[in-house]
């Protein structure tokens, strides 16, 4: 969830690595364009509190899951799905 209390559009996760997309549509020259705000965060367990906390900060051993999740927003942010041309009937 975000600051207003929105859920993103859409998220993925690889370990405690995730990417959290919220869309909106704006309008731009009289058109309507969607925007896409995305936020990385890291899940972990505070060892003295036992609670659990997010961050933004990363180290090397979360640098391959880090790129496996932005790659997948990448994708999830630019690729459209299309759905397949139907088959001509056949007399």
């Amino acid at each position: 969830m975000n600051q207003n209390g929105q859920k993103p559009a859409k998220e993925f996760r690889a370990g405690t690595i995730c990417a959290a997309i919220w869309t909106k549509t704006e309008t731009r020259d009289g058109r309507s364009v969607l925007q896409h705000n995305i936020r990385v965060q890291k899940r972990y367990r505070d060892e003295r509190t036992g609670e659990w906390k997010t961050t933004s900060y990363f180290r090397a051993e979360d640098m391959p899951r880090l790129a496996l999740v932005a790659n997948r927003v990448f994708e999830h942010v630019t690729l459209k799905e299309v759905e397949p041309l139907a088959e001509p009937e056949s007399k």
